[in-house]
């Protein structure tokens, strides 16, 4: 139930939403001062949430900055969170935006940092069909020479708290000891934290797929920029995710 009511949150809580309940408020609503506050208001959020300044400046301030593991120092697994591939119209697989998890994962496996690999994910969606994708990553990583007994799946989970849950057993079961290192994206690193602490779960954080421009600031980041305003859908829902996760 909690999976269902969290996925039609989302729909309320991205940007875009909030400026079409001003705009479309704006239309309809008679009363004038109330209908010219609420297109101002409109105007308003979209230059915000669109303007690369002010995006960056909240993206810098939220994510988990960089970890640099010892050198001297190799650990039991790796554990990276899903949601960093998509499924395709044919029922494949595909990497999208927060493919930098997989790079990460398969860079510290190859490189001997970590003994095993684990990948947690199943289907996400309100209207699952046959696409596992811890599965699919698993076809991934074969390419690359990954020996099967390096690699542990975890299919079932549909969300982070549930990645934690499904995720402990297989570790015990596996016998890997901890700490572990937690491959996620730096904006949902915090929350990604926090429900693995939660389950006891010993990790050491490697944040990775920065979304903020790590450049000097320009005269362009003041243009208002529409993949700026999607990216922002990234961050608000982990500042609710955050917030309902610490209140529960």
């Amino acid at each position: 139930m909690f999976f269902f009511f969290s996925k039609i949150l989302e729909f309320f809580i991205y940007p875009l939403t909030w400026v079409l309940a001003c705009l479309i408020g704006g239309i309809f609503v008679k009363k004038q001062p109330l209908k010219k506050r609420l297109l101002i208001f409109s105007a308003v959020l979209l230059f915000i949430f669109s303007d690369d300044f002010v995006f960056n400046q909240f993206a810098r301030y939220w994510d988990t900055k960089p970890v640099t593991l010892k050198n001297s120092e190799t650990y039991s697994c790796a554990i990276v969170l899903g949601g960093f591939t998509s499924e395709s119209k044919n029922g494949d697989g595909f990497f999208n935006i927060c493919a930098d998890r997989f790079i990460q994962g398969l860079k510290l496996i190859s490189t001997g940092k970590v003994s095993h690999i684990l990948i947690t994910g199943g289907n996400g969606s309100l209207l699952p069909d046959h696409f596992e994708e811890s599965d699919w990553v698993k076809t991934q990583l074969k390419i690359f020479n990954v020996p099967d007994s390096c690699i542990l799946i975890e299919n079932r989970s549909r969300n982070t708290i549930e990645n934690a849950a499904f995720t402990k057993p297989i570790l015990q079961k596996a016998g890997l000891k901890p700490p572990y290192i937690l491959v996620t994206s730096a904006f949902h690193m915090r929350r990604s934290l926090g429900i693995f602490k939660k389950e006891n779960i010993p990790v050491i954080p490697y944040p990775c797929n920065y979304l903020a421009g790590q450049g000097n600031t320009s005269p362009g980041d003041f243009v208002p920029d529409a993949y700026v305003f999607g990216l922002w859908n990234f961050y608000v829902k982990e500042v609710v995710g955050t917030a309902v996760n610490t209140l529960r």
